[in-house]
C-alpha cells in the first residue's frame, strides 16, 4: 500500500481536503501535519471552511506513526472553532478549548476511513447535520461538496 498524503483548499468551493493514506512513518505524518496546517494559516481572515478527512487506507507502520497523526485533526480544527464528535469519547479532550484563529472557522467536517465497523458507530453517535462520519472515500466527498453551510455557523 502506497503512501499518500496532501491538503488542498479549494476556494471556489469553500473546501479543503485532507489525505493521509498507506504505511505511513511517524516523518510521513509529520509532513502531513506541516502541510495541512500549511493550508489552514495561509487561509484569508474570515474565510468559512468545510474539510474532507479522508483516512481512507491508512495502516500506520508503527506506534509512534499512529501517535504522531492522531491528534493532529482535534487540534488544529478546535483552532478554527470546530470540535470532532468522537471527542466525547475521550475524557481529557473535555479541557479542549475551542478558538477562532483569524476569525476562520470551520462550518462542516466528513471524516473517512476504512474501518467500517468504527466508523459506523461514530456515525451512529457522534453524526450530525453538519458532521458526519464515512467508510466510503465517494460518498464522503459528494456529502461533503454538496454541504451548504447551515447559518449561523456552529
Amino acid at each position: 500500500m502506497q503512501v499518500e498524503f496532501y491538503t488542498k483548499w479549494e476556494k471556489d468551493s469553500n473546501l479543503i481536503t485532507t489525505r493521509l493514506s498507506g504505511a505511513i512513518t511517524e516523518a510521513d505524518a509529520i509532513e502531513w501535519e506541516k502541510d495541512l496546517t500549511q493550508v489552514l494559516q495561509a487561509l484569508p481572515e474570515g474565510t468559512k471552511f468545510k474539510i474532507f478527512v479522508n483516512f481512507f487506507e491508512l495502516n500506520p507502520s508503527s506506534v509512534s506513526a499512529h501517535k504522531a497523526y492522531r491528534n493532529v485533526m482535534p487540534l488544529l480544527l478546535s483552532e478554527y472553532g470546530w470540535r470532532i464528535g468522537y471527542l466525547d469519547l475521550f475524557e481529557e479532550a473535555n479541557g479542549l478549548k475551542i478558538t477562532s484563529n483569524k476569525d476562520i472557522q470551520c462550518y462542516a467536517a466528513v471524516h473517512c476511513h476504512h474501518d467500517s465497523y468504527k466508523i459506523q458507530e461514530y456515525e451512529k453517535r457522534f453524526g450530525k447535520d453538519n458532521e458526519h462520519f464515512y467508510d466510503d472515500p465517494i460518498v464522503s466527498e459528494e456529502w461533503i461538496r454538496n454541504f451548504q453551510m447551515l447559518d449561523p455557523v456552529r
